[in-house]
């Protein structure tokens, strides 16, 4: 394509003579003579280049600079001007102008010069493309430009094209699912249905189920035949999130399945087969949940063909402000609240937490400040706690040695203890041992079922926020509170 270059000239004799200057120049070059028909051409269709003559007749070259700027137009300018007018040239080159010719303008003159912007105009369009594509601080429903988060994005860029099976490795809360979700949109299938399923969130007795769906009458309730995700994604992409929280039975169905294709709803007697690309996820190790055997090697080794580590927001620090800020103005204008910016303070502070939780964590706690305050800026004062509170010091100190008297460096003493102070010792030792203790102990089972109730308590019943306190993963949390409740349904129908 041929590129635009605008010449604004009053003069239509001068415009004539360097029209056919560059007659048979690779690019186009259009006349027009006046600043307001200048301005209407470039907002119709933007021309690479334009060479702008600083006395119009409606209006001074500059206004048109000045207009340009403003409305930050993707094009360069020459600024044309007569011998007594250079200084004046100049100081439009501090505007903005790439350069300046003197009138008359040369032949070879006008034509080295326009093809010399149009060149570098191309390699600065081809900078920010690359800049664009490989220092992104925006992917889809990601942000930030940290470099951990730069080489996910190459590895979506990459992966998303193929059939290839995904699995995300990544702490709770680090963006599994929107990395999942990318990965999606990225692909060929961009336009079928993306289907997810958290794994340690669905009891053992329905995943068969909600995976492959079921016929009617194959359990009590099951009163409709019920299509299952894998169905219900055909063509497009299946989640498995929390895949290592499944259990090993259904692991080896789901083993067959992506081996195969195929699967047998619940209940049924006929084999379907669909099409879908599989992503899985975990928040665990998954070689140290194989060498425990709770994840099956087989399957392992299926799904860990492209794996992507999602970084916890304490290795993006960078991130920390552009994503608190991002929170901030999105819930601020969700709720018709004054906030627009954060404090450097309260950055700083922001920077330095480790948050466990990674950017969950710091969602919920900004989306917290924004219901609870009307400010024009977050400050140290609306941070949680938690937030701003210092480590503690530890409490084990190492006791010093009282030294009554220097010692010499030439006159370094060792003191042996005595045969008596050694029995001594060993005898008070022994008593401290065996002298009984007003102590009770309690099962690990109940203080940790205690903990997380009063976790969910003060989260006035939020599963996930009690998650994040308890530095736990929520399924974890999901897990453990249903096998209360159902130990409780079981003893009071016992009863």
């Amino acid at each position: 394509m041929r590129a635009k270059v605008l010449l604004i000239e009053d003069s239509t004799s001068l415009a004539i003579l360097y029209k056919q200057y560059v007659k048979d120049e690779s690019f186009d070059l259009f006349h027009v003579e006046t600043g307001r028909d200048a301005i209407s051409f470039i907002e119709r269709n933007v021309p690479q280049l334009v060479i702008l003559d600083l006395k119009l007749p409606d209006m001074d070259g500059e206004n048109v600079l000045d207009w340009i700027n403003e409305n930050q137009i993707s094009t360069s300018v020459i600024v044309a001007t007569a011998h007594g007018s250079v200084d004046t040239a100049v100081n439009l080159l501090q505007k903005g102008a790439k350069d300046f010719l003197e009138k008359p303008i040369q032949a070879d003159r006008l034509r080295t010069s326009i093809n010399l912007h149009l060149q570098k105009f191309k390699l600065e369009i081809l900078v920010e493309n690359i800049e664009a594509k490989f220092d992104r601080n925006r992917f889809h429903g990601f942000i930030g430009s940290c470099l951990p988060m730069q080489g996910v994005y190459k590895i979506i860029d990459s992966v998303a094209p193929t059939n290839a099976s995904v699995f995300i490795i990544g702490e709770s809360g680090t963006g599994k699912e929107v990395c999942a979700e990318a990965i999606h949109q990225e692909s060929k299938r961009s336009d079928k249905p993306f289907v997810a399923i958290n794994c340690g969130a669905i009891p053992k007795d329905l995943m068969e189920s909600e995976i492959f769906g079921h016929m009617k009458g194959a359990f009590t309730g099951a009163t409709t035949d019920r299509k299952g995700a894998a169905s219900q994604a055909h063509g497009g992409t299946l989640f498995l999130d929390e895949l290592c929280e499944m259990e090993l039975d259904m692991q080896k169905k789901l083993l067959r399945f992506l081996q195969t294709g195929t699967f047998t709803p619940l209940g049924g007697s006929r084999e379907l087969k669909v099409d879908v690309r599989i992503i899985c996820a975990t928040n665990r190790d998954p070689l140290l949940e194989v060498e425990e055997g709770r994840f099956r090697e087989d399957l392992y080794y299926r799904v860990h063909v492209v794996p992507i580590e999602m970084p916890p927001l304490r290795e993006r620090s960078n991130d920390i402000t552009t994503l608190a800020t991002h929170f901030l103005r999105v819930f601020a204008k969700e709720d018709g609240k004054k906030f627009n910016g954060i404090n450097r303070d309260a950055e700083s502070i922001l920077k330095r937490y480790s948050w466990p939780g990674n950017v969950r964590q710091l969602q919920n706690i900004i989306r917290n400040i924004v219901v609870l305050n009307n400010d024009a800026k977050l400050s140290v004062e609306h941070l949680p706690d938690q937030i701003t509170r210092s480590p503690k010091s530890s409490k084990t100190k190492i006791a010093q040695p009282s030294v009554t008297q220097p010692i010499q460096p030439d006159e370094q003493e060792v003191s042996i203890p005595s045969q008596q102070s050694i029995s001594e010792s060993i005898s008070t030792a022994e008593e401290q041992v065996t002298a009984p203790k007003d102590v009770t102990i309690r099962p690990m089972w109940i203080v940790e079922r205690e903990t997380i109730q009063q976790a969910i308590d003060y989260c006035d019943g939020n599963v996930l926020n009690a998650a994040v306190l308890l530095e736990l993963s929520p399924s974890t949390v999901y897990r453990k509170k249903q096998a209360w409740e159902s130990e409780e349904d079981a003893q009071q129908y016992a009863d």
